[in-house]
């Protein structure tokens, strides 16, 4: 599906990529004026029950670049990803392009290497595995578009949403306004801090386009993956733009306690805080994911 936007003269071509199984929305965001582009939250197939993973719906996205004789200039991430395996390092070996990710990966990489007792050989947590860490408001280019980065974390340390010529990535910090906004509780995630990253999208302008990470069509209703700030501020279920700050913490924290853990957490965390890459094969070649156990009396 394919969105096109003109932005200061030049053309902005969106195409959007889902991924049925984890529900999961990915973008590649070309100027079509220079040919070069991004790809923003790719997915990479995963069959729990095999423990095998695929490259179907990444080669989609390649076969997509071809056929539009795109340059890929970055690889971008809007945070370590809890819900699915990204496939960022397969996309960088097939196109060149660096994988972004904000600075936060840090804090997640020392959270996590704890819980998956991971050597310094592993993961050192120093932002290792990225080739860009991205500071608050740092701008880059894709082509002749500028892009900044806006520092959105909440929902975990490392998030952060790509303004590309009006156009706002937001990762999971929002969802759709019938669907609201992203779990705080992982670790790292606050409410309170969400609360606010919302408020700095919030002031963005109203007519600026949101692009969602994530749709679980509530109701049942068709796939929507596009609104827009004046239409989050009038709808949002759980923060409109009135919405105090202490009501939404409420909100939020009420309905966090009631989810479950995600499907794919262990796997997606572990190969996320890597840009993708599997774990350190073993002596026998192989790569195991690790799920740490707990006793439930």
């Amino acid at each position: 599906m394919s969105v096109l936007h003109t932005n200061n003269q030049h053309n902005v071509l969106i195409e959007m990529f889902f991924d049925q199984d984890s529900s999961t929305f990915s973008y590649v965001v070309a100027d079509t004026h220079s040919k070069r582009a991004a790809i923003i939250d790719p997915v990479l197939n995963y069959d729990a029950a095999a423990g095998a993973v695929s490259t179907e719906g990444a080669d989609t996205m390649l076969a997509y670049i071809a056929q539009q004789q795109l340059s890929i200039d970055w690889i971008l991430e809007t945070h370590a990803h809890a819900d699915h395996l990204s496939a960022a390092h397969y996309l960088k070996q097939k196109t060149g392009a660096p994988v972004a990710i904000g600075e936060g990966i840090k804090k997640v990489q020392q959270t996590f290497k704890v819980v998956f007792n991971l050597g310094d050989d592993e993961l050192t947590a120093k932002g290792d595995y990225f080739d860009k860490l991205f500071t608050e408001n740092e701008t880059f280019a894709i082509g002749e578009l500028k892009a900044q980065v806006i520092n959105t974390p909440g929902h975990t340390n490392d998030s952060v949403s790509y303004l590309i010529a009006d156009n706002l990535f937001v990762g999971d910090s929002l969802f759709m306004p019938d669907s609201g906004t992203a779990r705080c509780d992982f670790p790292g995630g606050d409410a309170h801090v969400l609360f606010r990253s919302i408020q700095r999208i919030y002031q963005l302008p109203e007519q600026t386009q949101i692009f969602m990470c994530h749709d679980y069509q509530p109701g049942g209703r068709e796939l929507k993956y596009q609104t827009s700030v004046a239409e989050q501020k009038a709808h949002n279920i759980h923060v409109k733009a009135d919405t105090a700050e202490q009501e939404f913490v409420l909100k939020r924290e009420t309905r966090d306690k009631t989810l479950a853990v995600p499907r794919l957490i262990y796997p997606s965390v572990q190969v996320n805080i890597r840009a993708g890459q599997l774990p350190i094969a073993a002596e026998n070649g192989v790569s195991y994911i690790k799920i740490p156990l707990k006793v439930v009396q």
